[in-house]
Order: structure tokens, then C-alpha cells, then sequence
């Protein structure tokens, strides 16, 4: 598939131009910082961007207002004290370190304790976190796919868990493949859910238009509130968005 990427200006605002074959324009705002990007057919010239970006301005100010007011998190450093959460459940982290394989438990209601080699450094500390993450999310997409298989007739022929700076998931229609992001196991279990169904209404549904739309209302009548829970949530301090 033919891409092309490119800048422009409207205004005091940078838009970044993806030219693609699809058939319809899209503009989306992501955060950090709010920075806009349109993917948009191939035929379309850049002129129709400009025009498409300034008829949707108001609401472009309203997504960057958003996310600059969104609560965010320091950058982690994976020591004792440290707030992490999982399942939407903050946590505050325990290191301790032992001579032992790394590991990550759950102790209580309140504390994750992480188990790492003596002199393990920060990214040592975090690669245990992660992978301990990754296996949790694993655990948990299965038995949603299952149930979402069978209420909405489609069938997910491959699936994976990867870090995505921009998206909470993808869908490749065509191989029948979705890709979720590992953040969702930070996120409650409703999300992850909105975000499983989201992705295989894709594989019904390419694009966001009025006929997918129609597929959340009606299987997931509460998505909307699920969405705005979800970007509500803490951003990390590298951001994803959706």
C-alpha cells in the first residue's frame, strides 16, 4: 500500500498529512501535546486538508484543551514507594531484592511486590515489570475474544499484545489479526473489554463510519462512557492515546 507522509501549517497549527488508500479523510488528536494528524485518500491535495482541518477547528481546541488538563504520571523509575497500577487499581511498589528468577506479586490491596536480582539497575527493574504486565494482558484477552466471537459472528484469527505510542488497538481486516495495547492492563477491565469489541467490529467495519458506529450501539451501548473512561485514566509518562 502506497504512503505518504508529510507537514502543514493551517494557522499557528501543525498538521501531520498521512496519504493513503483509503477512502475516506480522517483527523485525529493525539496526546501529549494535542498534535494533529489527518490520513486522508490519495487524491485528495492538501488544500482539502487545510479545509477539512479549519472545519473541524472548534473541535480540535476542545481534544488538545483536553489532554494538556489530563492528569499525568513522572516518568517511572521502578523503586520502593512508587505508585503503578493495574486493572485500574493503583499500587504502590516494593523492591526487593534477592538472589532469586525476577518476579512480580500482587501482595494485597495495596502493594506489588517486585523481586530482582541485587544490583538489578532501573531498566532491569522495568523489563520485569513489563513482561510481568504483557503476561497479565495475555491472560486476560482470551476468554473476551471468546465471548465477543460468538456474540458478533466474527472470528479473530491471530491476536497480540504491543506497545503502541498512538493507539489502544488495531485491526488488520484482512488477515483478521487485532493488536492491542500493552498499557490496557493499567487500565479496568471494562476498557480492555471496549477495546477488544472496538477491534473486532473492524473486522465487520473497516472504517469509523455510521455503520460501525451502529455496531457498538449495539453491542456495547456504554462505549462512549468506556472511551471517555479510558482517556480519563492517568496518562504514562510516554502517553498513548485513542
Amino acid at each position: 500500500m502506497s504512503t505518504e507522509r508529510h507537514t502543514i501549517t493551517v494557522g499557528d497549527l501543525k498538521v501531520d498529512v498521512v496519504r493513503k488508500a483509503i477512502k475516506n479523510l480522517h483527523v485525529g488528536v493525539y496526546p501529549p501535546d494535542g498534535h494533529v494528524r489527518v490520513a486522508t485518500p490519495l487524491q485528495l491535495d492538501d488544500e482539502a486538508v487545510r479545509l477539512a482541518v479549519i472545519s473541524r477547528l472548534a473541535w480540535i481546541k476542545r481534544q488538545r484543551a483536553a489532554f494538556q488538563a489530563q492528569e499525568r504520571q513522572s516518568a517511572r523509575e521502578f523503586v520502593t514507594g512508587e505508585s503503578h497500577y493495574v486493572r485500574g487499581h493503583r499500587y504502590l511498589l516494593n523492591v526487593i531484592r534477592e538472589e532469586a528468577p525476577p518476579r512480580v506479586v500482587v501482595r494485597n490491596a495495596t502493594t506489588l511486590d517486585l523481586y530482582v536480582r541485587p544490583g538489578s539497575d532501573r531498566d532491569k527493574r522495568e523489563q520485569v515489570v513489563l513482561d510481568w504486565y504483557r503476561a497479565q494482558l495475555k491472560e486476560a484477552i482470551p476468554p473476551l475474544i471468546a465471548r465477543w466471537e460468538e456474540v458478533m459472528g466474527v472470528n479473530v484469527a491471530a491476536w497480540g499484545v504491543r506497545r503502541m505510542k498512538t493507539k489502544w488497538g488495531s485491526c488488520t481486516p484482512d488477515a483478521r489479526r487485532i493488536w492491542l495495547n500493552l498499557e490496557l492492563i493499567k487500565k479496568p477491565p471494562a476498557c480492555l473489554e471496549y477495546i477488544v469489541v472496538h477491534e473486532m467490529a473492524h473486522l465487520i467495519e473497516r472504517t469509523h463510519n455510521d455503520a460501525f458506529v451502529a455496531l457498538m450501539d449495539r453491542h456495547l451501548p456504554q462505549w462512549r462512557l468506556l472511551r471517555d473512561q479510558l482517556n480519563a485514566a492517568p496518562l504514562a509518562h510516554a502517553e498513548w492515546g485513542y
